[in-house]
């Protein structure tokens, strides 16, 4: 079973992913698999007859799906089923069923880092609270590691530094992909994302010579974060953290908990200029305006979450009234 680390109602999730990151077919394969079967999860042995991996694999599987939002578990543990989310993208007539466009993969980073019940640890806390310019692997286990003894975690260094591993190699690429076909590819879909560099190294321990590298966030404007990704995000964010708020804060959004400028790594100018065009691209849903030297994001009512996801992929738009 996972560990978790209990934080009053939420819980981190630090194992479970069998130190694999999710590769290219992984989510693909466990969507047609549990809309053939509700319970493929809950016999292993049956999981790696129609997944065609090992138990290991299996497990990985299960977990980055209920990680990404793409399925869920059952009350009362019958088995598990599809999302909306799950079916939209990834089902018979998806937006996306083979994860070939870009916007797929930053959803899919949005959902692995956005979940409030049950977080992942290293996304949860590096991409929010991790303040250091570059990401030095030995200085962010060690914060991980305390954040889990805050929470009161009986978590093991080795558990928290394969859990931190994990989260590198979902976006920095393991071994050469030159010429390699993207099927049979080992590494995980959301190394496309850039989101992470390899920026040096430095010596851990002279006497050794031990070397580790070192990391960086991409902090930029990201064009491939289109108009209508950042509405789904956005109102996504506010439905997660601020239900029930009518209006939101230009700070909040660039640097608040679970933002998108926090988990995009966006600069505030670029959060700014994408707020400035919310009325005109929303219809008037959401709105931008100025009062007594604060920026703010005007929300009026609630709309379908799957309508603004189709919207990304040119779907009918539900912005328009």
């Amino acid at each position: 079973m996972p560990e978790v680390c209990t934080e009053k109602k939420r819980s981190y999730r630090i194992s479970g992913h069998e130190t694999f990151p999710c590769r290219y077919t992984w989510l693909p394969k466990a969507v047609k698999g549990l809309r053939e079967n509700a319970t493929l999860f809950s016999d292993e042995s049956d999981a790696m007859v129609a997944l065609g991996v090992g138990k290991n694999m299996v497990r990985s599987i299960r977990f980055w799906s209920l990680a990404s939002g793409i399925a869920r578990v059952e009350s009362k543990g019958r088995g598990f089923s599809l999302t909306r989310l799950g079916n939209s993208l990834l089902g018979n007539r998806g937006l996306d069923p083979f994860l070939e466009d870009i916007r797929t993969l930053w959803l899919i980073h949005w959902n692995l880092s956005t979940n409030m019940e049950n977080p992942l640890l290293a996304w949860d806390y590096l991409l929010n609270r991790w303040q250091e310019p570059e990401l030095v692997p030995s200085a962010a286990i060690k914060a991980l590691q305390k954040e889990a003894e805050k929470q009161d975690c009986a978590v093991s260094a080795v558990t928290i530094e394969q859990h931190f591993d994990t989260f590198i190699h979902t976006y920095i690429p393991t071994r050469g992909r030159k010429g390699s076909v993207q099927e049979d590819n080992l590494d995980c879909p959301l190394v496309e994302l850039d989101l992470i560099a390899k920026v040096g190294e430095r010596e851990v321990d002279r006497s050794s010579g031990k070397r580790e590298l070192i990391y960086a966030f991409r902090r930029e404007e990201k064009p491939e974060i289109t108009p209508e990704l950042f509405v789904y995000c956005l109102n996504d964010f506010w439905c997660k953290y601020h239900s029930v708020e009518s209006t939101m804060t230009l700070k909040e959004v660039a640097h608040g908990h679970g933002s998108p400028g926090q988990v995009f790594k966006l600069p505030e100018d670029d959060i700014r200029a994408r707020v400035e065009e919310l009325a005109r691209q929303t219809h008037g849903f959401l709105k931008y305006y100025e009062a007594a030297n604060q920026q703010h994001i005007l929300k009026s009512g609630d709309r379908d979450s799957i309508e603004f996801l189709k919207n990304i992929y040119g779907g009918d738009s539900c912005l328009r009234s």
